[in-house]
């Protein structure tokens, strides 16, 4: 394997960039150099990556919009591949690795041209469209899922199932064993992504005043809720008397997840893998609307394993939500079978199954012994 660093790339938001961070955490244990390739948007995140240095690439989403906007995108990707090219000729690196999102396109295309080894992760049970594009042209293919739908029958052989990295803290936060419900307070955390925060804060407040005061009693809630909507939903829940915590960002919420008996939220990867990982059951509403239904195909792998329930968000009201908190209520055993079954589901060993791969591929591109 040649002496140059391992080029990570991600961005446009933290789903990419935690799986790419906790890759980066092994290989920097086992003594490569990492650095990151993203776009501006994720810069916010960059500070807790380990890398040695951080680079910002132009990227844009050419779907959706006019054909003028498209073009625009178009135009944009090209740009930020040319930087690539000169940036991965400078770097010389032993291995390029994309975490999925348009802002991986440039940086791995321009890997594929100069013949350098590439390996891309897709973090959902259905392989992203920028991902898609990329899939013919790079070395091989990482998958967080055992199986990935959407993805060329003729490309299977450089499937590899490692799992969804991640970071140190959700490693830390499965050592907690699953907290006993009966008959105290039951712990829900809230959670909606950067898409889906807002329903989030308009159906759970509305559905725990449907409970009785006995019930509403046995609540502990922390929920992330958009800036603009924190006032209100802290308001709503102190007319109901209920214990309440409402931040729009938690930076420690691989440990509120483990101190939680529930988690209300969308199927992102990350959300999907850290409730495996740490064992902590879920009530799932995947995001609508997506082209590749990728959040309901995760939902959907975690159900089937008796870890999740799924409600289509056209079913989550707040008389179908205070149905289901009354019954996680009444018969806490059925949170507790599915704490089991999230566990024995989770990969706590994706970010090393990746990092082997990674270095085996890299080996093999400078004509090393894996």
């Amino acid at each position: 394997m040649n002496a140059g660093p391992i080029l990570l790339c991600a961005g446009g938001t933290g789903g990419h960039l935690f799986p790419a961070e906790a890759l980066a955490n092994v290989l920097v244990q086992r003594g490569h150099r990492v650095e990151l390739a993203t776009d501006a948007r994720a810069l916010k995140y960059g500070g807790q990556f380990a890398a040695s240095t951080v680079h910002a690439l132009a990227a844009a989403t050419p779907s959706g919009g006019s054909l003028i906007a498209k073009a625009a995108a178009l135009a944009t990707l090209a740009r930020g591949t040319w930087a690539a090219r000169a940036l991965i000729k400078r770097l010389q690196p032993a291995a390029v690795v994309g975490f999925g999102g348009y802002p991986t396109v440039p940086p791995v295309l321009a890997a594929s041209y100069l013949s350098v080894a590439t390996i891309i992760h897709e973090q959902n049970a259905v392989i992203g469209r920028a991902n898609r594009f990329l899939a013919p042209r790079v070395t091989a293919i990482a998958t967080g899922f055992a199986s990935l739908a959407r993805l060329d029958e003729r490309l299977r052989a450089k499937v590899n199932y490692v799992g969804n990295p991640v970071r140190p803290a959700v490693i830390a936060a499965a050592a907690a064993p699953y907290p006993a419900v009966a008959p105290g307070v039951l712990h829900l955390l809230v959670t909606g992504g950067s898409q889906g925060a807002r329903i989030m804060s308009d159906i759970v407040p509305a559905a725990v005043a449907l409970l009785s005061g006995a019930q509403r009693a046995r609540l502990a809630i922390v929920q992330q809720a958009r800036a603009e909507d924190v006032g209100r939903v802290a308001q709503a829940y102190r007319e109901l008397g209920v214990d309440a915590q409402i931040q729009a960002f938690f930076d420690d919420l691989p440990r509120r997840l483990a101190e939680a008996h529930l988690l209300i939220g969308r199927a992102g990867a990350s959300t999907v893998s850290e409730c495996a990982v740490i064992g902590r059951p879920a009530l799932l509403v995947p995001l609508p609307g997506s082209l590749d239904q990728d959040q309901a195909a995760n939902a959907a792998w975690l159900a089937q394993l008796g870890a999740a329930w799924v409600l289509p968000q056209t079913e989550f009201s707040p008389d179908r939500l205070a149905r289901e908190l009354a019954q996680c209520l009444d018969n806490p055993q059925r949170l507790q079978a599915a704490a089991t079954a999230a566990k024995r589901a989770g990969k706590a060993d994706a970010s090393a199954a990746l990092a082997d791969l990674v270095l085996r591929i890299a080996s093999s591109a400078s004509g090393e012994a894996p």
